[in-house]
């Protein structure tokens, strides 16, 4: 008996419905789009019924699409189960995993992570800090924490970094502000205003490294908040302007109180890195960590986007 519906389906579907467009689903599964297209063909003919509509965005899965996806979330869930039980059963992994994480932004899709991942590897220590009051990857190269979630990789030896997603840092501002009817935020519009920050240095904030700085701008003033909600309240109350990612800001988007503006008419896309030292990045544990974290992220957060999968990436050191 053939079987209709096979794991590299269930795989191509996963990667649909989180890119939302064929071109990026392709490159989530080292595939050519001409290739994409001939497997999702394919499938639609043996059973015999369309995954999804064709032009709709976004992507909208047909009721067959959308039982194949309910079916592809359950069964690679316990492939990726059975995997992780069988790497414990062969080499016992057991350790530990102490986080840092610079952005206050990401404990959000942290939390969620570090729960399934607490019941998956009881043998692990997990523990996390935020990183507003030390340098967290120098702290990593000298073995303090394990893993750090970052913006700005440096090129310190024994690292090594993998590609989580990319984002968008957008401009939130009031909504009754003078800026909020422009269609994007030019560098120099900051010139006059009160640019809302967290207490961070310059160099780590993209919105002074490839927004400002590039355009030899400097804001009137700026002022430090700990939290994303306490910034946005600034902002909604007329006393600045804060750059925050764009899954951080789409919660407040559906409110009258800001307006959310793209920095330049192209945007300012970061990407997000996980670092670890070289001699962990091939534990089991460490891994899992980062694939859970980055499936998750890709599945759940608003705006993101994927990067192509080429593994541990080598941040070139400084001569």
């Amino acid at each position: 008996m053939n079987t209709l519906v096979e794991l590299r389906h269930l795989k191509t579907l996963i990667a649909l419905r989180e890119s939302g467009s064929l071109v990026e689903a392709a490159e989530r599964v080292f595939l050519t789009q001409s290739a994409l297209s001939h497997q999702i063909k394919e499938l639609e003919g043996r059973i015999g019924a369309p995954l999804f509509v064709r032009k709709s965005r976004p992507l909208r899965f047909t009721p067959a699409g959308q039982r194949l996806l309910s079916l592809a979330e359950r069964v690679l869930q316990l492939i990726g189960d059975a995997e992780r039980e069988l790497s414990q059963l062969v080499h016992g992994e057991a350790g530990r995993l102490f986080m840092a994480i610079e952005c206050h932004s990401c404990f959000n899709w942290l939390l969620p992570t570090i729960e399934r991942f607490r019941n998956q590897w009881p043998a692990v220590e997990l523990d996390f800090s935020g990183g507003f009051t030390f340098d967290p990857l120098p702290a990593l190269a000298a073995g303090e924490v394990d893993l750090v979630v970052t913006a700005d990789p440096l090129p310190l030896r024994g690292l090594s970094y993998m590609a989580l997603f990319a984002y968008e840092m957008q401009l939130a501002l009031a909504a009754n502000h003078r800026l909020a009817g422009q269609a994007v935020i030019q560098p120099q519009d900051l010139a006059g205003e009160t640019l809302i920050t967290y207490p961070v240095d310059r160099h780590r904030l993209d919105v002074f490294t490839r927004f400002l700085q590039p355009a030899a701008v400097e804001p009137a003033a700026v002022r430090h908040a700990e939290l994303a909600l306490m910034a946005v309240q600034m902002v909604a109350s007329g006393r600045g302007i804060c750059a925050l990612p764009n899954w951080v800001l789409s919660e407040y988007c559906s409110s009258a109180l800001i307006a959310v503006k793209s920095a330049g008419p192209k945007g300012v896309w970061p990407t997000l890195y996980a670092a670890v030292r070289e001699e962990s990045a091939g534990s089991a544990y460490v891994a899992d960590f980062l694939n859970q974290a980055k499936a998750h992220c890709l599945a759940h957060l608003p705006g993101v986007r994927g990067v192509a999968d080429s593994g541990p990436i080598a941040i070139k050191q400084e001569s």
